[in-house]
């Protein structure tokens, strides 16, 4: 279990992190609190997305304009490409 000034989780998850395990979702999902408004818990969906060399930027900006958040690159297991990490909101 991770320790926090702020507390712990059950399952292990800081208070100070704002993320919570979510078992329907089978990822996270982060706690947001809007001005004037309680707290909400925000599911995200995600996608994997291979990226072409000649075109990362288009691709990504496509994905971008459609509401989606790069989260991380990381290379191809077969080192042929990388694939893009993405994540938006549900609903």
């Amino acid at each position: 279990m991770r320790t926090s000034r702020r507390g712990i989780h059950p399952d292990g998850f800081t208070q100070a992190s704002g993320l919570f395990p979510t078992s329907a979702l089978g990822g996270l999902a982060r706690l947001v609190t809007l001005p004037g408004m309680s707290a909400a818990v925000v599911k995200f969906e995600y996608a994997t997305v291979p990226l072409l060399i000649h075109a990362t930027k288009q691709i990504l900006d496509q994905w971008g304009e459609d509401g989606w958040e790069l989260v991380t690159v990381l290379p191809n297991p077969t080192g042929e490409q990388h694939v893009a990490y993405l994540k938006r909101p549900k609903g």
